[in-house]
Parts: structure tokens; sequence; C-alpha cells
């Protein structure tokens, strides 16, 4: 049975009531009450089925190609006097880790009877990785995204219609990630009958933060066998991610929460710097506060409006963060650094040279902290590859530094 079936409670996983530590919760509108009870009542049972896991595993196999490598990169490793490691979901099909979540919830949405799917999309991972399998399961899908990210993220926007999914731009606020959220939440507001929304990270009302971490936990559950095939132990030293809400980095966690002697390092973006105004580093910038459902750390103003975030990622682009990547903050389980945008993109640049791995630029911002931590030669080091390069070419040529 896979691991994710555990269920014993523990500090780091969501309570009854769904919340870790102080945040959390679901605070819905009315409308979407039912929806959301639904799911809650629901989600665990069905996917802990044997029924569910069996399609569920099938196709995590031989539709998106699990499990993954872990690649020791050998010529990184040299730069920075470690032994890093590489969990290489930009090699799921897709391009990146999104499709484990959006295959878990497309199985969940079916045994729910749900006809039409809701998608929101930042870097357009997410909203590819929708459209793919409603493709496959042969249902109607409706794609949020900034019209903004729409400009800088073209080549997603194209695969999501070639897979038969409307997009649709949203052109308040920022035109970004937040403002797509938004929409998506208002139309499946508008339309409760018969539809399911995947969310793509682990924000929003409880179960959501709970449910998505569980389908991204096969990251970390593949890397412990991996890594002690390789070196004797399933436990590294750091397990490194990038986070906007922060869907990655929750599954390269999860199995190693309750294991302190793995440090946990959380990436953010820095934009053009944390006190720039123009910056997406919610735990330096944000306070307790809701955010599409749910009670988090968010960045805002002083009587509670939300601060348009800035990145050069259009996944990282957010202004606040999952309520479990909060807890792990507030807790001090995981430490949390900034690398501004240039930093991030130069680090991608670094690992395309020193590893022939072009990576998408949230996942650059992952690479970059290498240079602000202290490591030691004897030190084992995962860092969670979460997409690759494709996408962010455009982005990468406009930089131009390289």
């Amino acid at each position: 049975m896979n691991e994710v079936q555990e269920q014993t409670k523990t500090l780091f996983q969501v309570s009854d009531n769904g919340y870790y530590g102080q945040f959390g919760g679901a605070f819905i509108p009315e409308m979407l009450h039912p929806n959301i009870e639904e799911l809650r009542e629901n989600y665990l049972a069905i996917t802990r089925s044997e029924e569910f896991q069996q399609e569920f595993q099938q196709l995590l196999k031989d539709f998106v190609g699990r499990p993954t490598p872990l690649y020791f990169a050998e010529r990184l490793s040299q730069e920075y006097g470690a032994n890093i490691y590489l969990k290489r979901e930009d090699l799921c099909h897709t391009g990146a880790h999104k499709v484990n979540n959006t295959i878990g919830q497309i199985l969940l949405a079916k045994r729910l009877n749900k006809k039409y799917i809701i998608a929101e999309t930042g870097a357009g991972q997410h909203g590819v990785a929708t459209a793919t399998v409603c493709a496959l399961m042969g249902m109607e899908c409706k794609v949020f995204m900034g019209a903004l990210d729409t400009e800088r993220q073209k080549p997603n926007v194209e695969r999501m219609r070639i897979l038969g999914a409307e997009v649709v731009p949203a052109h308040s606020g920022s035109k970004t990630l937040k403002d797509a959220t938004n929409e998506a939440m208002r139309h499946w507001i508008n339309n409760p009958i018969d539809s399911h929304y995947i969310i793509g990270s682990v924000v929003g009302p409880h179960p959501y933060p709970d449910m998505v971490t569980r389908f991204q936990s096969v990251i970390s559950e593949e890397t412990k066998w991996q890594l002690k095939e390789k070196t004797g132990s399933e436990d590294p030293d750091y397990v490194v991610a990038c986070v906007g809400g922060g869907s990655n980095a929750a599954g390269a966690y999860y199995h190693y929460l309750d294991r302190p002697n793995v440090e946990l390092i959380a990436v953010e973006a820095g934009g053009l710097g944390v006190a720039s105004g123009r910056s997406a580093a919610t735990t330096a910038l944000g306070k307790a506060g809701i955010l599409h459902g749910s009670r988090s750390l968010v960045m805002q103003t002083e009587d509670g409006q939300v601060v348009e975030p800035h990145s050069i990622s259009a996944g990282l682009d957010y202004p606040g963060i999952g309520p479990l990547h909060a807890h792990l903050f507030d807790s001090g389980r995981a430490k949390f650094y900034s690398v501004t945008d240039d930093e991030a993109m130069q680090a991608g640049i670094q690992l395309s040279r020193l590893e022939g791995i072009i990576p998408a630029i949230e996942t650059a911002h992952a690479i970059s902290v290498l240079a602000q931590m202290d490591l030691k030669s004897s030190d084992v080091v995962i860092i969670n590859l979460s997409g690759r390069g494709d996408k962010d070419l455009e982005t990468y040529i406009k930089w131009g530094k390289y």
C-alpha cells in the first residue's frame, strides 16, 4: 500500500478540522459549502481505496513515467562542495510535478460524478497538466490564467488549447496567478453543480492543501528508497524546494516532516529584493490573513488589502503560501530563504551549463539558494527539480545575460 495512506496524526499533518497549527481552515462562500463538504467527507475514503490506488499508481507509472530519477549532479556538487541530488520531476509527462496532483484529482472527480473541470494556472504547468488529464478522461476543462502570464507563457497557453481546454485570461489586478485564482473561484461559485475545481497548489480551503500534498507525496516516497539505494540511507541532510503556493515543496518534504535530522529548505521569490516593493517573499513580508479560502501568511497592507507580488517566475508570483508551509515557517521546522530574479536566472544558466538541464525558472530559485547555504563536503542535498525550462525560454531570452 502507498505510504500516503498512513493514518497516524503527527505535528505536521492536518488536523481533523483542517488546520496546520494556527493556519488552514475553510473560509468559503455559502454557495461552495456543499462542494467543499462533499470533498471533505469523501476524499480520504476514496483515495485510500484499493481500486483508486490501483488506478492512480498505474497512471503514474504508465502515463506520467514514474518513478522519476534521483540524479547525482556531479559537476554541480563539485561547484558547491557537497553531494547534490536532483529529483527529476521535470521528466514527468507534461514537464513538471503538477501532473501527479491532476491525475489524483481527476480520478476523485470521476468518482464524485463530476462532469466539468475548472482550474487556475500561473506558469501554465498546472493548466497543461489539467488539460492533459481532462483529455485523457474525456472531460470539459476551463483554465483561468492571468493575462500577463498568457503573454509570458505563450507555449503553455497553446498546449492547453491543443489539448482541448478553454483558456480564460484574467484581466483584473496584476493579471497574474492571484487574479486567475480569484476568477476561477468566482466561476466555481456561479457553477457549483457537476463541476470540480482542481486547485494546483497546497492552497485553498480544507481539504485542498492536505489532498494536494498527499498526491504530491509520491515525490518524497520515491526519494527515500532511491537515496537509500545510492547512499545506504533514506535521509539526506537537506531537502530543498522552491515555494510559491508550495505543492512541489510539500511533496518533497512530506515523508521527512517528522524526521528532524533532515533540514527542510524553502526558497521564495525575492523579486527585485525583499525591501524593493517588488517581491513575492511571503514569509519575510506577510502576516496572518485569509486568502483564497484558508488562513495563512499573506502579503497585505495594514488594512488587510492584498499586496501585488512580483517575480520573474510566473509560478512563484503569488502573495501567499499554503497553510502547511506557513506552519513549517511559524514552527521553525523549515528554513525559508529568498533569492532575487537575477540570482535565480543566473542559477538557471549555471545548471544548464554544468549539468545539461535547463530548469524552469521556479526551480532555478531552488538551485540559487545553494550559494547561501553553509555546506560541508559530507552533506547530502536533495533539490526538487520541479519543472523543465521549455516554457521559460522567452523569459531567458529577454533576460539575456548568458
